[in-house]
C-alpha cells in the first residue's frame, strides 16, 4: 500500500461516508472469497441435517445425489451474465456508455447517477444490469477533470442487483411462477400458475420498487467519499484501458462470412420474427415471463449490435471469465437444497418441512410476512440464488401462504423483495461485475453493507405494510 493511500485512509470523512470508509476498511481486511461462503453455506446446512436426527449417511447421498439438481439452471444463470456482457460492450451501448459518463459534474453526483442507472437496466435484465454498471464506473473513472472514489462507483454499479433486481423482469422466482413448464408439479398443485399480473405488476410491487430505488440512489450520493478521502481506480492499481480489441485483417477468402453483416442481420430477422410470433400467439405477460425467451433474445441482441461474428465472439471470450463464480458455486447451492429437503430426521421430516410447520403455526397476520422476508434474507446469504433458492422455499412457504391464507402473488413478492437483501453482503454476484471493474469484493462490502443497513428495516416495514392490502385468491391450476 502506497503512502499516498495510508493518508487517504487517515483523512476523516463525515457521516455516511465515513461510516462507509470505516465499512470498507474493515472489510478489505477481514472478507473471504465468495467461494468460501458457499462452502460454509453446505456444512452449516449438513449440520442442520444431523441436528434434527438425519442419518450421516442421508446427509452424505443427498449432497452427492444433488450437486447436479441445477445444471440446466446453472447454464441459464452463466448465459445471463454472458447475454448481458456482451450486450453491454458492443459499440453501440459502448458509445451510449461514453456519453453518460460525460453528464455528473461532481464526485457524489456521478456515484448517484450510476447507481440510479444500474437500477433502471436491472429492471429489464440483472446481468446486463452488472456489466452495463461497471462499464459505466469505469468509463467516469477515465474522466482527467473528475476524481470519484472508485470503490463507491463499483458499488453503485451493483445496486441494480444488489437493491431490486428481483422486482424486475428477469427476476427467477416470478418467471418460474408464471410458466407452467418450468413449475415443479408438486409446487404447481399449491401454488398454481402466476404471471407477472399478479406478482412484478401489482401496483403494491412496482411502489416498493420506486422506494427502494430512491433510498439507494440517496444513500449512494452521501455515502461516497469526497475530497482527500477519495481512493481513484489509479489508487488501487487498476488499468482503466477499455479500448476495443482491433480485428486482424482478413487473410484468406474463407473468413469473409466472419467479417461480414450479412448471417447476423439474418439471424436477427428470425429471432425478430420469433419474439413477434410469440406476442402474436402468446399472451404478453407469458412472453416477458419466459427465461429462455430473454436469453435468445439478448444473444442475438448481441449479435446484431456487435456486427460481425469475429467480433461477437471476441466479447464472448471476453465474457466468459465472469461466468466461473457461477458454474464453481452453483452445484454447491444445488446440494445444499438437496439437504435441506430430503435428508429426513427424526419423524421423517427434512429440515425445509419443519420450516413449513413453524411458518405455519405464526399465523396470517403481519408477523407471518416479516418472519418470511427475515428467512429469506438469512437463507440468501447461504444460497444466494433467486430461482435455485425459490425451489427450496416455495414448497413450504407457498403451503404456509396457502393455510394461512396470504395472497400467493404477494408472498412471491415477499420473496422478491428480501432476495436482494443477502446480495448486499455475500458476495457472489458480485463476481461478473468484479471481474469488469478488476476489484475485489472487500473492496465494495463495506459499501453494499452501509445499503444492508438502511434497507433492511424499510424492507421489512414494507411487506408488513403493503401486504395488508392484499386478499387471498385461490391457486388456479391450469389444464
Amino acid at each position: 500500500m502506497t503512502t499516498s493511500q495510508l493518508k487517504q485512509q487517515d483523512i476523516p470523512q463525515m457521516g455516511l461516508a465515513r461510516l462507509a470508509q470505516r465499512l470498507a476498511l474493515w472489510t478489505q481486511k477481514w472478507f473471504p472469497d465468495a467461494y468460501i461462503f458457499a462452502l460454509a453455506g453446505v456444512i452449516l446446512v449438513a449440520v442442520a441435517a444431523l441436528a434434527i436426527g438425519a442419518s450421516p449417511k442421508a446427509v452424505v447421498d443427498s449432497f452427492g445425489t444433488g450437486f447436479w439438481d441445477l445444471t440446466a439452471f446453472t447454464l441459464q444463470m452463466a448465459m445471463v451474465v454472458l447475454t448481458g456482457y456482451v450486450v453491454a460492450t458492443s459499440p453501440p451501448v459502448a458509445r451510449l456508455i461514453d456519453r453518460l459518463a460525460q453528464i455528473p459534474g461532481s464526485a457524489r453526483s456521478a456515484v448517484s447517477l450510476v447507481a440510479m442507472l444500474a437500477m433502471s437496466v436491472s429492471f429489464a435484465n440483472w446481468g446486463l444490469s452488472l456489466v452495463f454498471g461497471g462499464l459505466l464506473a469505469r468509463a467516469i473513472a477515465r474522466r482527467k477533470d473528475l476524481a470519484v472514489d472508485y470503490r463507491a462507483l463499483g458499488a453503485a454499479a451493483f445496486m441494480g442487483l444488489g437493491a431490486v433486481w428481483a422486482l424486475g423482469l428477469s427476476s427467477s422466482a416470478a418467471q418460474l411462477q408464471a410458466t407452467k413448464a418450468s413449475i415443479p408439479a408438486a409446487l404447481l398443485k399449491t401454488t398454481g400458475v402466476l404471471d407477472y399480473g399478479t406478482t412484478i405488476f401489482t401496483w403494491q410491487s412496482l411502489l416498493t420498487l420506486a422506494v427502494l430505488m430512491l433510498l439507494t440512489t440517496v444513500i449512494a450520493h452521501f455515502s461516497a467519499p469526497t475530497g482527500s478521502g477519495i481512493r481513484t481506480a489509479a489508487d488501487l492499481g487498476v488499468d482503466l484501458d477499455d479500448r476495443p480489441e482491433v480485428s486482424e485483417p482478413r487473410s484468406r477468402p474463407g473468413e469473409w462470412l466472419e467479417y461480414s453483416r450479412v448471417l447476423p442481420m439474418l439471424v436477427g430477422v428470425l429471432a425478430l420474427g420469433w419474439l413477434v410470433s410469440q406476442l402474436l400467439t402468446l399472451p404478453i405477460l407469458s412472453v416477458v415471463s419466459s427465461l429462455n425467451g430473454y436469453l435468445l433474445v439478448f444473444l442475438v441482441l448481441g449479435l446484431v449490435l456487435h456486427g460481425t461474428p469475429r467480433r461477437f465472439l471476441q466479447a464472448v471470450t471476453k465474457a466468459v471469465p465472469s461466468t466461473a463464480g457461477i458454474l464453481v458455486q452453483f452445484p454447491l447451492y444445488a446440494a445444499m437444497a438437496a439437504i435441506l429437503t430430503k435428508a429426513t430426521g427424526a419423524g421423517g421430516l427434512s429440515v425445509s418441512e419443519h420450516l413449513a410447520h413453524f411458518f405455519t403455526s405464526i399465523g396470517g397476520n403481519g408477523a407471518f410476512t416479516v418472519i418470511i422476508a427475515i428467512y429469506t434474507a438469512i437463507l440468501g446469504i447461504f444460497v444466494p440464488s433467486g430461482g435455485g433458492k425459490w425451489l427450496v422455499e416455495a414448497p413450504y412457504v407457498m403451503q404456509s401462504a396457502t393455510d394461512v391464507h396470504m395472497n400467493l402473488g404477494w408472498t412471491v413478492q415477499i420473496y422478491n423483495i428480501a432476495e436482494a437483501l443477502p446480495n448486499l453482503v455475500n458476495p457472489f454476484f458480485m463476481l461478473p461485475l468484479l471481474a469488469v471493474l478488476k476489484l475485489r469484493a472487500r473492496d465494495l462490502v463495506g459499501f453494499t453493507f452501509l445499503q444492508f443497513l438502511f434497507h433492511l428495516p424499510v424492507v421489512l416495514l414494507l411487506v408488513w405494510l403493503l401486504g395488508m392490502t392484499f386478499e387471498f385468491v385461490p391457486p388456479v391450476i391450469p389444464n
